[in-house]
């Protein structure tokens, strides 16, 4: 599982390839993946925004930012975690994924950047 810290802020990433949601004869793989957002830090934080990297072995990279993670900006006070499934399509059936969330320090404003470890997306007949 893929998992790195940025100044007391601890993401883990875990992955699915979904072959119901698929059709690889349209070149169109779907893949969730779940992130878990642990706050080890001694202030209180809250995720504002993403900003992803898309990377398909066929085509260019692609760039996804927005306002917090599915429609939510969690605050997570000192040991708290947060946990959110989403999902990703490529055209290829290999790729990877990266970013950086924007935090903020609710105590005194100061926003921050945590690295979202990269994590690779694959389907399993690809791995022969």
């Amino acid at each position: 599982m893929p998992t790195t810290t940025t100044q007391g802020v601890t993401v883990s990433v875990t992955t699915n390839y979904l072959p119901d949601y698929s059709s690889p004869t349209q070149e169109h793989f779907v893949f969730a993946y779940k992130i878990t957002i642990r706050n080890n830090s001694e202030l209180t934080v809250k995720l504002l925004r993403r900003h992803w990297h898309i990377h398909d072995a066929n085509s260019p990279v692609r760039e996804v930012e927005g306002e917090g993670v599915v429609g939510r900006q969690p605050v997570l006070e000192p040991g708290q975690s947060h946990h959110y499934m989403s999902g990703c399509n490529l055209k290829s059936g290999v790729g990877k994924m990266c970013g950086t969330y924007l935090m903020e320090r609710v105590a005194n404003g100061q926003e921050f950047t945590v690295e979202i470890p990269e994590f690779t997306l694959m389907v399993p007949f690809r791995l022969n």
